[in-house]
């Protein structure tokens, strides 16, 4: 966690990750790699964003004023939404290393101490961590068809080929997320670079004919379309608004690469040449255009028909790429999930071993695809889906906002000039959120309804695990009443290690254990592993040993949230605390609960239900804590929730 500013500086110290930086070299391959796999959602917006502002049923009429005042109203909307909102503060949130809707959360969280409070920080959180779930179902299934729609403009009999076309593609992409995000980024940084370059290159020869379009970047054509077409200019910021789509992206994957890598590549590469591309996309209608441009895609009609393939084919790789900065930063949210208690143990695979931020998460790689394959053969085109596209993108932005004026007032230590920029921001996101509302019946409840749904589990999950703790502390005995009560019972040679969710009193499997064996190891060991509110905890920070006498030992390893419970790093540990173990001579014993649902108060029936299948699905502890198999003694339990 950053140190806290004086109350008059407005500005954070940001977090950089350094060690990101160190393990991975200098910072020019960094910014390559985070070019392929960053990037990608945000940088394929042309091939899509003008297109459905002139289009569709809230289209506007091709004129040079509404161009202009698009092409101004992306322009600043860049500007303010994405440069200074995101990549200059939220990225400034950076949680040693960590970014995201959850990692800005938890920054909140430490400086709030009412319960109230708390509360509404952690349903924000798993909401906004929700709706990026969401985005991360529409992204992929949005820029691949936008990309293979450029088949129809190249020959119109390809266009019942676009789906299928699409859903082989989705099928390749999340086959190979098991190489990881270092090798997928070192394969797709080059190409990202090459397109673009491309982009800066389509848009200047465009530009070139028409070179007034250059005018756009003033303000004034903002203002006077939204002053004299409020309400056209209300409609149509759901589509400018998907120039910013990706955005949100750049902070949830910052643990990948680190903040100056994306800074870099950012103002030193990707804005110029998107923005360079949009102003040559408005060159082309101002000299060139007709609604059938419009309707066909004015981007694939830069290029002479010659080139029309080779952009095609560039521009599908290109979307390829683009759902890879959601998909990673998905992994990334998912990890932070699982280690704050908001959704079940999965396997988590690391792709990197220099790096900690780079993971794999399969049972979430798959159930992306099921749902992208699914989008796309019910949509059928990429039109109709960007009905649904956006609605979780803004409001998610919202939602991050509002979690960054926590950190910014209780953290930061922010003042009202800085709090005032905040509140621009916020109704800046919320004009683009309330005009991509009304996408809602078109599709828009698509990415809604998804994101309930996995409120829903996250707050059962969270719910179900507290009952669980409740009712095992409740069958739990002190520590002081346990050791009297066991002065004559007999001891074995080696050591027991007892997991328990809280560092307090007698864990449940001990007292299973003495039970059922009537026998105690020479040495006793009450472990608990306790997830803090902060990104990482330092090692010479993570084990707490106290001796309580008679061969009794309490360990406490405390963690990050994105970081590993390795139960064998811990015991490591305890070595400098003169407490050191010897693996063969050690057993682990873990709890394994049967859960019967009941009608005590608590939860819904169904609640109930549904966490009794997600515990019992859930990835054994033993293989998440990497807890030696020969080693391991499960002693079983019922508890009633």
């Amino acid at each position: 966690m950053s140190e806290t500013p004086a109350p008059t500086q407005i500005l954070a110290p940001a977090e950089t990750a350094a060690h990101l930086t160190t393990s991975h070299g200098k910072l020019l391959p960094l910014v390559v790699g985070a070019v392929g796999v960053v990037f990608g959602d945000i940088g394929t917006s042309p091939l899509y964003a003008i297109k459905e502002c002139f289009n569709g049923e809230h289209g506007l009429a091709l004129n040079p004023r509404n161009i202009f005042g698009v092409l101004s109203l992306m322009f600043w909307a860049v500007t303010m939404v994405v440069s200074l909102k995101y990549v200059t503060f939220i990225l400034r949130a950076d949680n040693k290393g960590e970014g995201g809707t959850l990692s800005l959360m938890t920054l909140g969280l430490q400086k709030l101490s009412n319960a109230r409070n708390r509360y509404i920080a952690i349903l924000v959180g798993m909401v906004g961590a929700a709706l990026f779930f969401g985005d991360g179902v529409i992204t992929p299934a949005m820029t691949l068809m936008s990309a293979v729609d450029g088949m129809s403009v190249y020959n119109p009999k390809f266009s019942s080929y676009i789906v299928p076309i699409s859903v082989a593609i989705a099928f390749a992409l999340f086959f190979v997320q098991s190489y990881g995000t270092a090798k997928v980024g070192a394969f797709f940084g080059p190409i990202m670079s090459i397109w673009f370059v491309t982009l800066a290159v389509l848009g200047v020869i465009n530009i070139v004919q028409a070179p007034q379009i250059l005018t756009a970047f003033s303000p004034h054509h903002a203002i006077s379309f939204v002053i004299f077409n409020p309400g056209h200019a209300f409609m149509v910021l759901g589509a400018v608004f998907l120039v910013m789509t990706g955005g949100e992206a750049l902070y949830a994957d910052i643990g990948h690469f680190g903040v100056k890598p994306i800074r870099f590549g950012w103002f030193g590469f990707v804005m110029p040449a998107i923005l360079i591309n949009y102003l040559g996309q408005g060159a082309l209608l101002l000299t060139h255009g007709d609604d059938q441009i419009v309707r066909s895609n004015p981007f694939f009609h830069m290029v002479p028909e010659t080139m029309l393939l080779p952009l095609v084919i560039m521009a599908t790789i290109a979307a390829v790429v683009a759902s890879q900065a959601v998909i990673t930063g998905v992994f990334s949210v998912t990890r932070q999930a699982i280690q704050l208690g908001l959704l079940p143990r999965m396997e988590i695979v690391h792709t990197n071993e220099k790096s900690m931020g780079q993971i794999y998460v399969p049972a979430v790689n798959w159930i992306l695809m099921l749902f992208v394959v699914g989008l796309i053969l019910s949509f059928q085109s990429s039109s109709a889906i960007a009905a649904a596209y956006g609605v979780a993108v803004s409001l998610t932005m919202v939602l991050e906002l509002g979690l960054l004026f926590v950190v910014a007032r209780k953290v930061w230590n922010w003042g009202p000039l800085g709090i005032g920029m905040l509140v621009i921001f916020m109704l800046v996101d919320l004009a683009f959120f309330s005009s991509n509302a009304l996408k809602i019946p078109q599709g828009g409840w698509f990415p809604l309804v998804m994101a309930g749904g996995l409120v829903a589990i996250m707050s059962t999950w969270r719910r179900g695990r507290k009952l669980i703790a409740e009712a095992i502390q409740n069958q739990g005995m002190p520590l002081d009443v346990f050791m009297m009560a066991t002065e004559g019972v007999p001891r074995v040679d080696g050591t027991a290690i007892f997991l328990t969710r809280t560092p307090e009193g007698i864990p449940h499997t001990l007292l299973h254990n003495l039970k059922h064996n009537k026998v105690l190891h020479k040495r006793v060991v009450m472990l608990s592993l306790v997830v803090e509110d902060v990104a990482r905890v330092p090692d010479e920070d993570r084990v707490e040993v106290t001796d309580f006498g008679q061969g009794f030992y309490r360990v406490v390893a405390r963690f990050g949230f994105v970081e590993d419970t390795e139960v064998p790093h811990v015991l490591s540990l305890c070595n400098a605390h003169g407490l050191e173990f010897e693996m063969m001579d050690t057993t682990f014993f873990l709890g394994r609960e049967t859960l019967l649902p009941s009608k005590k108060p608590g939860m819904a029936m169904w609640r109930e239900h549904l966490f009794s299948w997600m515990w019992k699905n859930a990835t054994r502890a033993m293989d998440f804590l990497r807890l030696p198999p020969n080693r391991v003694v499960e002693l079983g339990t019922q508890v009633e929730i």
